[in-house]
């Protein structure tokens, strides 16, 4: 993967401002640390910083290419996963390549379809590119959101990158959150609503959206949405059909030409990808999969069994490494320094997200990006297959995102200042506003309807949430994350899958562990979902505490201009215990709400906040 910058202006000359874009690149030097490199035209210039994955000497970005005397510019972000289909097609039309990199093929497929070559293309991405002859730039983000991309539209200029730091960079772009960000912030973070950057000047291009900055102005167009359609096979047809998708979907995302690696927690989603990709190492005749799994300090001596995590990870990983044959990682994170690095999490994401969940991936991928440079996780299976406990309660209407149960606790928080913020009323309308957009088959029965709004919600907030976390924390460590289970194509058919075969025999993923039974062990099959580890070690929670003292202390915190400091005051006297529902999902309790709150303040400082409320 890489990072991506920069900026165009129909009005002006900004040649000579070239020196700006390279700084903006330069705040993502940890997105691309093996190059670097800028294109500079009279009213564009691009920026990027590459992180080599495939034809590490022939994909040097920006790169160029012509068509007759007309001239494009591509800077991008991602990889393709049938580049060879792309390419072969383009071959048959007559175009030629000078290197094997997916980027010159996604620029070509431009050239020769134009906007449409959005319709020709399978991966994880985000790219612009410049066409110096129309003074037009194209700015695309995948299908799904794995791969991020913002800008901001100011003074007729079109500033973009791959992270909101680099933006930040830029003069146009002021550090600025208005009443709308702070209800973004305490209404339904960590997700975001649609196009929303929490700073005034900035958006993110939504998922599944292109757009399009020419002498007209900007326009953005959505090029992707699910269908719904009737699904006609039967269980077995289904089950049979499921496996195809989900081992075609892996083994395309094994595509590297640098060291690729899975992580492993011994749950069915992230077992099944290790299954596939050792197979397929062994049969390329390779050295062993690399797996990694995490736990923390102590963590089998405070572990606390709860409805959502009903035992540790250990004994499951352990497991599955054997029955693989892996080179097997266990990495063990110390508390004091997870809490410590709340900081570097918060930096990472340009926002506060979900506290030393953060944190912790952040240390994983830092300790993983020392033996791989490429890792495949299972993330986003329980959004795709009907993972979490919502999906099997039975709905008469769907009020409120079913994952977030703390709208009275957040608005009690607040700073006496912003009592009147409309929280509850802003998180439910964003809900509904996503049901009224779910696509249905008229005539199906109404649990199929749920489940289809459940899975919506899903993958277009609580996923993207998932997925915007794992972007920042390993590309702050220069490691690219792959995640098959968000693979276009799986999640196209997934959708129409019927509530009851979905959810076979009662069970959460149920149709998904039926699909993998003859190929992973029972125990594994059987294992009940557990979330993403995290730690119960006292030493932790004693940690957040004083850091969040420390901020109550301090005359100057920005924090309280926000929640109340009293009910701060109270939440570390009882370790988080007086904030009784979860933040957000089912992991962000106790001391992670602490966790969350010392991001906020970071957050505040570190990127100089200016609240206009």
């Amino acid at each position: 993967m890489c990072g991506i910058v920069g900026w165009a202006n129909l009005k002006k000359d900004i040649k000579p401002y070239y020196n700006i874009v390279e700084e903006m690149r330069d705040t993502l030097a940890f997105r691309g640390p093996d190059s670097y490199g800028i294109k500079v035209y009279d009213n564009a210039i691009l920026g990027h910083r590459r992180l080599a994955i495939v034809d590490p000497t022939g994909g040097f970005q920006p790169m160029d290419k012509y068509l007759g005397d007309r001239k494009y510019t591509i800077v991008y972000n991602g990889e393709l996963y049938n580049t060879e289909v792309v390419r072969r097609d383009l071959l048959d039309k007559g175009y030629t390549f000078n290197s094997y990199s997916d980027t010159e093929v996604l620029l070509t497929s431009y050239i020769e379809y134009g906007q449409d070559c959005v319709n020709k293309i399978d991966g994880i991405y985000a790219f612009a590119i410049w066409d110096d002859y129309k003074k037009e730039l194209f700015l695309v983000r995948d299908p799904l959101g794995v791969k991020p991309l913002f800008y901001s539209f100011k003074d007729d200029s079109l500033i973009f990158g791959s992270e909101i730091k680099a933006l930040l960079k830029h003069p146009n772009v002021d550090s600025i959150v208005d009443k709308e960000g702070i209800l973004e912030m305490m209404a339904i973070s960590p997700q975001r609503s649609l196009g929303s950057g929490i700073f005034k000047d900035i958006k993110e291009v939504p998922p599944a959206y292109c757009l399009t900055y020419n002498e007209n102005g900007i326009k953005l167009r959505q090029y992707w949405e699910l269908e719904a359609k009737e699904h006609t096979e039967d269980l077995g047809q289904t089950t049979n059909h499921l496996r195809e998708l989900l081992v075609d979907a892996i083994e395309r995302q094994l595509v590297s030409d640098v060291p690729v690696c899975t992580f492993l927690s011994g749950g069915l989603d992230s077992s099944f990808i290790s299954y596939i990709a050792a197979k397929a190492f062994e049969r390329d005749g390779k050295e062993k999969l690399n797996t990694f799994s995490i736990d923390y300090t102590d963590n089998e001596k405070y572990f606390k069994a709860n409805e959502f995590q009903p035992n540790s990870d250990a004994y499951w990983v352990v497991k599955m490494a054997d029955y693989i044959k892996s080179n097997h990682h266990n990495v063990i994170l110390d508390n004091t320094t997870l809490a410590n690095y709340l900081k570097e999490a918060t930096l990472a994401s340009d926002l506060p997200l979900m506290a030393d969940i953060d944190s912790s991936l952040y240390l994983f991928s830092k300790e993983v990006r020392k033996h791989a440079t490429v890792a495949l996780s299972g993330e986003c299976a329980d959004e795709v297959f009907g993972g979490y406990p919502w999906y099997t309660k039975d709905y008469e209407n769907i009020e409120m995102f079913p994952w977030q149960d703390s709208l009275n606790h957040r608005k009690n928080i607040l700073a006496k200042s912003l009592k009147d913020l409309p929280i509850e009323e802003y998180a439910k309308q964003m809900c509904q506003d996503s049901i009224k957009k779910v696509p249905k088959v008229k005539g199906e029965s109404k649990r199929d309807e749920r489940m289809r709004e459940l899975t919506y919600l899903n993958l277009k907030w609580f996923m993207i949430t998932l997925l915007n976390r794992k972007d920042r924390m390993t590309m702050a460590n220069s490691l690219e994350g792959r995640v098959p289970y968000a693979d276009k194509t799986l999640v196209e058919y997934a959708y129409n899958i019927p509530a009851d075969m979905k959810l076979l025999h009662g069970r959460e993923k149920g149709l998904l562990r039926e699909s993998m039974r003859t190929l992973l062990p029972d125990e594994i099959i059987d294992r009940k979902k557990s979330p993403y580890p995290k730690t119960h070690n006292p030493i932790y929670t004693k940690a957040v505490c004083k850091m969040l003292n420390d901020i109550a202390q301090n005359p100057n915190a920005k924090l309280f201009q926000i929640v109340d400091k009293e009910a701060v005051i109270n939440m570390i006297n009882t370790q988080g215990r007086s904030f009784t529902k979860p933040w957000f999902g089912q992991l962000m309790t106790g001391p992670q709400v602490i966790a969350y709150l010392i991001q906020l303040e970071t957050w505040l400082n570190e990127y100089n906040v200016k609240l206009d409320i």
